[in-house]
């Protein structure tokens, strides 16, 4: 199952970059390269080894912003959600919900 789901995740997912760039353009309407540039600069890497899993791989243990394997203490779920929205600088409506469910 786990083969199945890192392939099925593929590039354009977790196991890479796939999922930022792809917000990005959903956020602020850019264009793919634009968005590959912005979030390689937020990532502190090059737009080429956004596509790269093993770089990817360190990256996003590094920054805490979720993995496709769980690793014990590692960010998951809308934890990760909140890190991405605050490296990338997005709103993120999930989690914009539970910040206001958590204010008293």
């Amino acid at each position: 199952m786990s083969i199945a789901h890192g392939v099925a995740a593929g590039m354009g997912g977790i196991r890479a970059a796939g999922d930022l760039v792809a917000r990005m353009q959903m956020a602020r309407k850019m264009r793919i390269h634009e968005a590959k540039a912005y979030v390689a600069e937020k990532l502190k890497i090059s737009p080429f080894d956004l596509s790269d899993p093993h770089v990817m791989r360190e990256v996003r243990e590094e920054l805490d912003i979720g993995i496709i394997t769980s690793v014990p203490g590692c960010a998951k779920g809308i934890e990760a959600k909140a890190r991405i929205a605050q490296l990338l600088d997005i709103d993120i409506a999930s989690v914009n919900r539970l910040k206001e469910k958590m204010k008293f």
